[in-house]
């Protein structure tokens, strides 16, 4: 059984190792690499989520229940960075890394890995999840960070947190998305199959500069914090999930499709984030190296544990 879970996976893993050994290569270039992770960031994922979002079938869907076993995997996790704070008085910009680490998914990753698993059809459930994860996890994790570094612009904290809010791309299409699907426009000429072409190469791409921003020097950081990291992510984010999917009953199809959110590593744009706003850097890198490379098996193991869970 595992064994048929991890020989899909593989060639996800296969592509992020090719990204990086082709990075580490020069090749093509790493202005290339540079400039791949903002048309990747700025366009390929933004149109993904759109087109996915705006097609969707809202109808049936169990939608508060998918709400509550989302937010409780998020929240569990929030929570637990924070009662590390208490525990080991972290400092804090070492903390904020902890909280991205704990409470961050890979949304390329999940949907990499729920294709490649479950076949096409979970998309658009799976775009839902994110629908759902990406505003909350945006402005919790930026509100927190900026409350605990103390950033401010011009004096006005709220000003700062709503005008990174405001310009996320993908908060941006999830929003657009939101709209099209509301009113019925999934199929608008030429703008549905612009944005169907660019998403369908958003993926592999993405997998690709996964492995290109993954740094193997990083993953000398704080041992510490990458361990309760692994532990928050991998361990706290999926069980709260699966025992609040389990509690509700929500239907097998949503339950998967949550787990691949809650299995997987922390986003690579953490590191961005923490160094653009005063994080714990390096260990954040140490942290987002260290998950995806260890999520090539428990995320596999989450899924099966998940699927024996729900009688798959």
């Amino acid at each position: 059984m595992f064994t048929t879970l991890i020989l899909p996976i593989a060639p996800i893993f296969l592509l992020i190792v090719l990204g990086h050994l082709l990075r580490r290569g020069g090749i093509p270039s790493m202005e290339f690499w540079n400039l791949n992770d903002k048309l990747v960031y700025w366009v390929l994922f933004p149109c993904l989520l759109f087109s996915k979002i705006a097609a969707t079938d809202f109808s049936g869907v169990h939608l508060g229940g998918l709400a509550a076993v989302v937010y409780s995997g998020f929240g569990a996790a929030v929570l637990f960075s924070l009662l590390l704070f208490f525990l080991f008085r972290t400092e804090r910009p070492l903390w904020t890394s902890v909280m991205q680490g704990c409470s961050r998914h890979n949304t390329f990753i999940a949907l990499a890995v729920g294709e490649q698993v479950f076949g096409s059809e979970i998309l658009s459930t799976a775009a839902l999840v994110t629908a759902l994860l990406i505003p909350i996890t945006n402005v919790v994790v930026v509100c927190l960070m900026a409350t605990a570094l103390a950033k401010k612009d011009g004096g006005n904290l709220f000003v700062s947190v709503f005008r990174d809010l405001a310009r996320n791309p993908l908060l941006l299409a999830v929003g657009l998305g939101l709209v099209f699907n509301f009113f019925g426009w999934s199929e608008v000429p030429v703008i549905t199959d612009m944005t169907a072409i660019l998403g369908a190469a958003a993926l592999p791409i993405v997998l690709l500069c996964v492995g290109a921003n993954i740094r193997i020097k990083a993953m000398s950081a704080d041992v510490k914090a990458t361990i309760l990291c692994v532990l928050g992510k991998m361990v706290v984010f999926p069980a709260a999930m699966a025992f609040t999917g389990l509690a509700i009953g929500l239907e097998p199809e949503l339950f998967m499709a949550a787990m691949l959110f809650g299995a997987s590593p922390a986003a690579a744009s953490a590191y961005t984030l923490a160094r653009a706003m005063g994080g714990d850097a390096p260990a954040m890198a140490g942290t987002v190296t260290i998950q995806t490379a260890l999520s090539f098996v428990t995320m596999p193991a989450t899924l099966l544990l998940a699927q024996y869970l729900i009688g798959g």
